[in-house]
């Protein structure tokens, strides 16, 4: 009898067992899409929105150590640190956050909208704040 030929016959009928990856490429797809959506609102959390000025010269260089960041929006609102603040609290947070040996650089983010003069104003009570060595006004070059 010829039982070899059934064997091998019964051998080549089995399928092999295939992965689809179908599913995992929709599910990765699926998660790059969700990510490029929320990363932009992530880091806009907890941002005011002002519109900066345009201005093409870098002054500082190192952007990382921005830690005393001022902001003027339309209205003439002042936040320090994307917190709103009063004249009067706005000069004890800049001292107690400089410290009176330290020189610390300010950056006032003044929206294109808001008055100039209200701007000038906050400048001017920045620079008589102890610890401050510098006051940056940034423009949409200098501070993301």
């Amino acid at each position: 009898m010829n039982y070899r030929w059934l064997r091998k016959r019964r051998r080549k009928e089995q399928p092999f067992p295939e992965i689809t990856l179908t599913p995992l490429i929709d599910t990765a797809l699926n998660l790059l899409i969700i990510f490029m959506v929320t990363a932009p609102m992530l880091k806009k959390e907890n941002a005011l929105l002002v519109e900066l000025p345009k201005g093409n010269i870098k002054e500082v260089s190192d952007t990382q150590k921005q830690d005393l960041i001022v902001t003027i929006d339309k209205s003439g609102k002042i936040y320090f640190n994307n917190q709103l603040v009063t004249d009067a609290e706005l000069i004890k947070s800049l001292q107690k956050s400089a410290g009176p040996k330290d020189q610390k650089t300010v950056f006032v983010k003044g929206d294109s909208g808001a008055s100039f003069g209200r701007i000038i104003e906050t400048v001017d009570k920045i620079k008589q704040a102890g610890g401050i060595g510098y006051v940056a006004l940034a423009t949409s070059g200098t501070v993301s």
